[in-house]
C-alpha cells in the first residue's frame, strides 16, 4: 500500500498540471513545513495515524486531531484543489518530501478490507508554482490495494473504532496478518485467507462455512463466577469512598453466587441482586447504586455485552460501577482466541480490555465521562454535581490542625469553641463564610467577628503553619481544575457550592483559577518543566533519570508534580496497593510499583510494575512474583516523610549499610540475588532493622571487612 504504482504497473496514470482556485500566478505556494527532516519527525512523532518508514495514513474524520504543524500542511494543500478532493477519505503524508496523497476508498466504514478506488497525488517539489498532480484509477483494477487494521487511521471516539480494533485482533491471534509482504493486495489476501480456512464477515472472521461457532466449545459463562470470602475490589471502593449513606440501597446486576448482595445487607443496607444462572427468578430493582462487577468481560456477543451495561445503567439512580478485566498476558496460558477475547480451559469466555480502552468503552455505550477508580473499575454518576464532588474529594490532601505553640489565656479560656473554626480553616484553606459554621453564632457572640476569633487563635498557634495550609487547598483546587480540563468545560454551577466559595475565596474567580491550571497543564508538556520540578523536589529519592516516591507522600509534592501524576491516573486509574511512584524525567512517563512487604521487609522485592506512557497513555505491566531474583528497594526513609511510621529505623539501618560499605557498588545489589551476595561477602545480617556480624563468616574475611571500614571511616574524618 505504500506505493501504488510499483505494485500495479498495469494501472492507468494520468500526470496533469494543476493551478490552485485560490493562487494567481505571482503567489508561491510553499508548504508550512519546509524542512524533509522536520516533516519526517512530525509524521513519526504523531498520535494519531498509521505510520509506515516513509509516510504517515490519517483518516480524513482525524486531521483535526492532528499536531497543528501536520494539520497546516494539510489545509495548505487542500487550499489548491478547487474541489476540495470530494470522496477522498484517506490522507498520505509523504514524510519525506513536500507531497501529499489523497486515497478514494468508498467502502471504508463497511468493507473489512476495502480496496482502493482512485489515488490522487500532489506534489510541491521545489515549490513550483504550478504543482503536478497525478491521478491513478483503481476502478477497473482485478487486484487492488487493499486496507489492513483500519483502527489505526482512525481515532478512538471513531464510530466504528472498536469493531475494526476486535476484527484486528482477531486477525493477530489467527496469525492473518503476520505475512505482511503479499497481502496488501485483494488477491493477495483472499489467497491467504483461503490457505487459512477462514473467511471475514460482517468484521469477523468466520470459517469457510460461515460458522463462527463450528470450533469453539459452548460458552459456560456461569463458571466465570468467583466464590469470594470478602466483598469484591469495587464495592471496597465505593465504601471507601462513602458513597454509601444511611438510607442507600444497593443492586449487583450479574452477582453470581450473591456474595457481595449478602456482605452489603450485613452492612445495614438494603440489598439485591439479579444473575441469568444463579439468581434468574429474582426482580432487577432501581437502586442508588449498582453494580455490574467483572460481567462485561465474559459475555461474548458484542451487542449482549453493551445492553447490558445499558440495563444496569437504566437500573442506576446515583452510581453505576462498573468493573472488567484488564490487561492479562494470555498467550502463555494457550487459550484458544475468540472473537475479541478468549476462551478459557473452564469453558468461560473473557474479554480482557486495555484501561483506556475500557473508559473509551463505557464512555461510549452510556454516553457519560465515567471516572476511574484503579484498574479495570470505574464509577459512573447520574449527577454531574456528584461527579465534580467525587472528582474534587480525589484532589484533597490529609492536612493536621496546626498545633498550639503558645500559652494564651483568652484562647485557653475558648478552645473548645473555637476549635470548630480550627477544623474548618484546616478542611478548606480559608475563613468560613455567613451560615458555613454551626458554632457561628455563639462564636460571635463571645469574639463579635469570626475573623476576631481566627486572630486569638493565630496568638496561640504559628501563623506560617496557616499559610501552608491555605497554599496547599489552593493547590488541591489547581490539581482539580487541571484535570476536569481532561473533559468538557465544567460550568461552576455543576461544583460543590463548598468548593465554589473556596475557588472565591482562594483565587479570586472561577476564571483565574482556570487559567492558572491551563497554563500549569500547558507547562507540564515540556518535559524540562516536569524534571526540574523533579530535580528540586525536597521529597523523594532521586536517580539521573528519575524521583521515586512512596505513594503516601503524593500529597506533599510539588503541585506540578501532582498534576502530572493526575494526568496518567484520572484516565488509567493507579494500580491497586501501589506502593511507589516513579516520575521519569527523560520521557514523558509514570511508573507504578507494588512493593508488598514494604513495610515489614528492610529491603522489599518489587511483586508488580506498571507503566503509563503519557503520549499515548499506553499501559505495559511486568510481573516479578514468579522471579526468582527480583529487584530489591534500598534506602527505605528516602521515599518517605519523616512522619511515616518507622521512618527513623529505616534511616538507622540505611546509615549503618552505608557505613559497612554495603551501597559502594549500587548496581550490583539492584536485584535480590545481588543483595545477598553483598551481605556475605561483607559478612553481614539484619535482624530487626539492625545490622549484625554473620556468626558463621569467614574469621579472616571478617578481619578484611573491618580493616576496611576503619579505612573508610579514617578517610571520611
Amino acid at each position: 500500500m505504500d506505493s501504488f504504482t510499483s505494485l500495479h504497473p498495469d494501472v492507468p496514470e494520468v500526470e496533469v498540471e494543476l493551478l490552485s482556485a485560490e493562487c494567481d500566478n505571482s503567489t508561491q505556494i510553499i508548504s508550512p513545513i519546509e524542512e524533509p527532516e522536520s516533516l519526517e519527525k512530525w509524521c513519526q512523532q504523531s498520535l494519531i495515524g498509521k505510520k509506515l518508514p516513509n509516510a504517515l495514513y490519517v483518516h480524513i474524520s482525524a486531521i483535526e486531531k492532528l499536531d497543528p504543524p501536520l494539520r497546516q500542511h494539510y489545509e495548505k494543500f487542500s487550499q489548491i484543489i478547487a474541489t476540495g478532493m470530494v470522496g477522498a477519505n484517506i490522507i498520505k503524508f509523504h514524510s519525506d518530501r513536500p507531497k501529499i496523497s489523497y486515497l478514494f476508498y468508498p467502502d471504508f466504514d463497511t468493507d473489512p478490507h476495502p480496496a482502493l478506488l482512485a489515488s490522487v497525488q500532489i506534489n510541491l517539489e521545489n515549490n513550483e508554482i504550478s504543482p503536478m498532480m497525478r491521478y491513478r484509477d483503481y476502478s477497473n483494477s482485478h487486484n487492488p490495494p487493499i486496507l489492513h487494521r483500519k483502527e489505526t487511521f482512525v481515532t478512538p471516539e471513531y464510530p466504528y473504532y472498536q469493531e475494526f480494533e476486535q476484527l484486528t485482533k482477531a486477525e493477530e491471534k489467527l496469525g492473518l496478518l503476520d505475512k505482511t509482504s503479499s497481502i496488501g493486495t485483494r488477491q493477495g489476501w483472499m489467497q491467504w485467507l483461503q490457505y487459512q480456512g477462514v473467511e471475514i464477515q460482517g468484521h469477523r472472521v468466520v470459517n469457510e462455512n460461515g460458522d463462527r461457532l463450528s470450533r469453539i466449545p459452548k460458552i459456560e459463562r456461569h463458571r466465570a463466577a468467583i466464590v469470594r470470602t470478602d466483598l469484591s475490589r469495587p464495592l471496597r471502593f465505593a465504601l471507601e469512598a462513602n458513597l454509601f449513606t444511611e438510607n442507600t440501597t444497593f443492586f449487583d446486576y450479574g452477582c453470581g453466587h450473591g456474595g457481595d448482595v449478602n456482605r452489603i445487607a450485613e452492612r445495614g443496607y438494603t440489598s439485591n441482586g439479579w444473575d441469568p444462572f444463579y439468581f434468574p427468578n429474582e426482580a432487577c430493582i432501581p437502586a442508588d447504586i449498582v453494580n455490574i462487577g467483572y460481567v462485561i468481560n465474559v459475555i461474548e456477543h458484542i451487542e449482549e455485552r453493551g445492553e447490558a451495561l445499558r440495563k444496569a445503567w437504566e437500573l442506576t439512580r446515583q452510581v453505576l460501577l462498573v468493573s472488567a478485566q484488564v490487561l492479562i498476558d494470555d498467550e502463555k496460558h494457550g487459550k484458544i482466541a475468540f472473537g475479541d477475547g478468549v476462551i478459557t480451559r473452564h469453558n468461560t469466555f473473557q474479554k480482557y480490555y486495555e484501561q483506556e480502552e475500557l473508559k473509551i468503552y463505557i464512555d461510549r455505550v452510556l454516553g457519560v465521562d465515567s471516572i476511574p477508580v484503579a484498574l479495570g473499575i470505574y464509577f459512573v454518576f447520574r449527577d454531574e454535581n456528584q461527579a465534580q464532588n467525587f472528582r474534587a474529594s480525589r484532589c484533597r490532601s490529609r492536612i493536621s490542625t496546626p498545633r498550639i505553640r503558645t500559652q494564651v489565656k483568652r484562647f485557653e479560656d475558648y478552645k473548645d469553641l473555637l476549635a470548630p473554626l480550627m477544623a474548618f480553616v484546616t478542611d478548606r484553606g480559608r475563613l468560613p463564610v455567613p451560615g458555613e459554621l454551626p458554632e457561628e453564632a455563639e462564636i460571635n457572640f463571645e469574639f463579635r467577628r469570626i475573623t476576631r476569633a481566627f486572630d486569638v487563635i493565630l496568638q496561640a498557634t504559628e501563623a506560617g503553619e496557616w499559610d501552608m495550609i491555605k497554599q496547599k487547598r489552593r493547590s488541591d483546587l489547581l490539581l482539580y481544575l487541571a484535570l476536569s480540563e481532561f473533559k468538557d468545560y465544567v460550568q461552576f454551577k455543576d461544583i460543590e457550592p463548598v468548593v465554589q466559595k473556596d475557588i472565591k475565596a482562594l483565587f479570586g474567580s472561577y476564571k483565574k483559577a482556570r487559567e492558572e491550571a491551563e497554563d500549569i497543564l500547558f507547562s507540564l508538556g515540556d518535559l524540562s518543566v516536569v524534571a526540574k520540578c523533579c530535580e528540586e523536589s525536597a521529597i523523594g529519592h532521586k536517580r539521573p533519570n528519575a524521583l521515586f516516591i512512596h505513594v503516601s507522600a503524593l500529597s506533599e509534592l510539588d503541585y506540578r508534580l501532582r498534576i502530572y501524576e493526575g494526568c496518567a491516573s484520572r484516565t488509567i486509574g493507579r494500580m491497586d496497593e501501589v506502593t511507589l511512584i516513579k516520575f521519569h524525567t527523560k520521557q514523558p512517563k509514570i511508573s507504578y510499583l507494588f512493593y508488598p512487604d514494604f513495610d515489614t521487609e528492610p529491603h522489599p522485592k518489587l511483586h508488580t510494575s506498571m507503566h503509563i506512557d503519557l503520549r499515548d497513555l499506553h499501559v505495559s505491566y511486568r510481573d516479578y512474583s514468579d522471579s526468582q531474583d527480583p529487584p530489591v528497594w534500598h534506602r527505605k526513609e528516602t521515599v518517605l516523610t519523616a512522619n511515616y511510621p518507622g521512618y527513623e529505623k529505616f534511616a538507622k539501618l540505611s546509615e549503618q549499610e552505608e557505613n559497612r560499605g554495603l551501597f559502594d557498588d549500587i548496581n550490583a545489589i539492584k536485584t535480590l540475588k545481588g543483595w545477598e551476595r553483598c551481605l556475605e561477602e561483607h559478612c553481614a545480617e539484619i535482624r530487626n532493622y539492625r545490622l549484625y556480624w554473620r556468626k558463621d563468616a569467614d574469621p579472616y574475611r571478617v578481619k578484611l571487612v573491618r580493616s576496611a571500614i576503619r579505612a573508610r571511616k579514617k578517610s571520611n574524618d
